[in-house]
């Protein structure tokens, strides 16, 4: 099974945060921390991480915070898990560069063909998706209901959100709202 470390996960949702955020100035940790749900001490690290890597730029100061060095639309999402992730490769021997140092079976490996389509598949996928695109699809999900978003029915991360829509309940012949309360 592959798997995205805590770092892409988290990494992820902040640069969705930031996206979601754009053009409005500097968002503190605190707040990316409060709306995310992540842990403050991890989040100061993924960003000096993000920043030094020229995702992110930090400002000081009381109205400081960080926010994308560029606009959404020109941050595909393969940079940002290869910020967070290094190589896109479902198996080691799938990463790029010299693959015969870390493998002497490559000439008569059965799966090579099997690891290169699958990298290749989440690359291209990464490669067509923009953090711009990410950030308006998620923001579907997040439809507040009295100033909080409700997770999804079975989910299997609290973090899947999906929107409440409001019921039209008969009540003695007339129609009347309900907010699912």
């Amino acid at each position: 099974m592959m798997r995205v470390s805590t770092r892409g996960e988290y990494g992820v949702r902040v640069m969705v945060d930031l996206a979601r955020h754009y053009g409005k100035g500097p968002r503190s940790l605190t707040d990316i921390s409060s709306e995310e749900q992540l842990p403050l001490p991890y989040l100061e690290q993924l960003v000096k991480l993000l920043r030094d890597k020229g995702l992110i730029v930090s400002t000081r100061g009381a109205h400081g915070g960080y926010q994308l060095s560029r606009d959404p639309l020109d941050i595909r999402m393969s940079e940002v898990i290869r910020v967070l992730e290094g190589p896109i490769a479902p198996m080691i021997c799938a990463a790029d560069g010299a693959m015969e140092l870390i493998c002497d079976r490559l000439d008569c490996c059965s799966t090579k063909y099997l690891w290169a389509r699958l990298r290749d598949v989440l690359v291209q996928t990464l490669d067509q998706m923009t953090l711009a695109e990410l950030a308006a699809e998620t923001a579907k999900e997040r439809l507040p209901v009295h100033g909080q978003t409700v997770p999804a029915p079975g989910a299997v991360s609290a973090q899947r959100l999906i929107p409440v829509t409001p019921l039209i309940v008969l009540r003695g012949g007339q129609q009347e709202l309900s907010d699912l309360e």
